[in-house]
């Protein structure tokens, strides 16, 4: 009913009955409409998550289509400066509104982006890169429904095993320390951007491989106190820190974002990373 109708002071004897205000259903139902969804298939396949967690052994989510909603969220600038523009994105579109963006692993972070995108925008995305023989600045056209997953399947057991918790124990070569380490999720790829902006902001040094391995270990020998994670950091051998960026590269499912380009000023053929620009959501500006 109409909040009219409960307010005090209203002494007209003659009152016509308040028009039933129709509900969101109401309103789909008579126009027989509803936004569409999908199901998203995440290149994790849900094996990365604890058990608590709802995309645990969950191999795809549910998202609906993108709308002008969205499209708000998208032109934010207030979201935009404080760079949660897409975590406010995914949350609007996911279905299951107990999975936050902020905890989704970053493969599965960007099967659900590109699939937005192309819920929205199509799978046809033109921007303009740049040669990186020659330099020249072109436009190009990538195809958003070419683009290959990966799980994960390279990583074997001698290199990593997989833990109940979703971690990783892999054994350093040099050192033989066991080293447990984690997959990224959305709050951490924000955290270490985080650091690396601000770092680059005070002229400090930006330390991207120290900061990178504080943030993906968890333990060493079963110790996962962080002065004992900082000073393995910053003593274990190159080879050791190199081992550990591999497998956790190798662990890491995602979307391979890479396609081929060929320059049309000189040839050159290589294969490129499609770029995230502002025009990935605003093709037509």
């Amino acid at each position: 009913m109409s909040r009219n109708s409960e307010r005090t002071g209203a002494r007209h004897k003659n009152v016509e009955p308040p028009q039933q205000v129709l509900q969101n259903s109401d309103i789909m139902n008579a126009l027989n409409f509803v936004v569409p969804t999908e199901f998203v298939v995440l290149p994790s396949g849900g094996r990365y998550y604890p058990p608590a967690h709802p995309l645990h052994n969950q191999e795809t989510i549910e998202i609906r289509h993108m709308t002008t909603k969205e499209e708000d969220l998208l032109t934010s600038r207030a979201l935009i400066k404080k760079g949660i523009v897409l975590d406010r994105l995914l949350d609007s579109v996911i279905i299951n509104k107990s999975i936050r963006a902020s905890e989704l692993l970053v493969g599965d972070r960007n099967a659900i982006i590109v699939s937005a995108r192309i819920s929205g925008y199509g799978a046809d995305y033109t921007t303009k890169v740049t040669c990186p023989s020659c330099g020249a600045v072109q436009d190009h056209d990538f195809d958003l429904n070419n683009l290959d997953v990966y799980n994960g399947d390279n990583l074997l057991e001698e290199h990593a095993t997989l833990n109940d918790d979703g971690t990783f124990t892999t054994t350093l070569p040099v050192t033989k320390l066991e080293i447990s380490f984690k997959l990224l999720n959305g709050y951490d790829e924000k955290n270490l951007l985080s650091q690396l902006e601000n770092a680059r902001k005070s002229k400090s040094d930006e330390n991207l491989i120290t900061r990178q391995l504080k943030t993906i270990i968890a333990s060493v020998n079963g110790d996962s106190s962080q002065e004992t994670i900082n000073y393995v950091i910053n003593n274990i051998p190159s080879m050791d820190a190199r081992h550990l960026r591999y497998v956790n590269k190798l662990a890491t499912p995602n979307i391979d974002m890479t396609q081929h380009f060929e320059c049309q000023s000189c040839g050159y053929e290589q294969e490129l990373e499609v770029p995230l620009t502002a025009d990935f959501f605003w093709p037509d500006r």
